[in-house]
């Protein structure tokens, strides 16, 4: 992982840049929506990992699913992270790192509520070529560098050939 202001064990803001970059689809249906949640979601069973998978596009979700071990705990989490992507238009860790490189904190610098709002990784925008941002994929329940590596491991595999 490459610096950038981060902190360490952090990918660096150019990685996770270029995530965003590298992470659009050609479209997103439904269908596109279960094979996009259902890959954290085998992911996380292999793994054994307790966490909350969720799949928005504008104000309908499309797909929810929760592993033995989360608790509704994660869906706060789950939402409070998705706020951050519709706002921002960027993945909660990239926000978060960005005020990080400032030297500050989201919670310190962006005027709002943290009950509301969390920078914290785990929430990717899903971008759709000539669309862009049309909803969000969140995960929640591993630590915050986890969570947003198994978005991104999903993408990957619905992009893959």
């Amino acid at each position: 992982m490459s610096g950038g202001g981060t902190q360490p064990g952090f990918p660096g803001m150019d990685v996770l840049e270029a995530q965003e970059e590298r992470l659009t689809l050609r479209r997103f249906t439904h269908d596109d929506a279960w094979a996009l949640g259902s890959a954290p979601a085998e992911l996380a069973r292999e793994r054994q990992a307790p966490v909350a998978i969720d799949i928005r596009r504008g104000g309908q979700q499309l797909f929810h699913c929760a592993l033995p071990g989360s608790s509704a705990d994660n869906d706060a989490w789950i939402d409070r992270k998705r706020r951050v992507v519709e706002r921002y238009g960027e993945s909660s860790l990239l926000v978060g790192s960005r005020f990080r490189a400032k030297g500050t904190t989201f919670e310190e610098s962006s005027r709002l509520d943290p009950n509301t709002y969390a920078a914290h990784g785990g929430s990717f925008p899903v971008r759709v070529e000539g669309a862009g941002v049309i909803g969000t994929i969140t995960v929640s329940g591993l630590p915050q560098v986890e969570d947003h590596a198994m978005v991104v491991e999903a993408l990957e595999r619905l992009l893959a050939p």
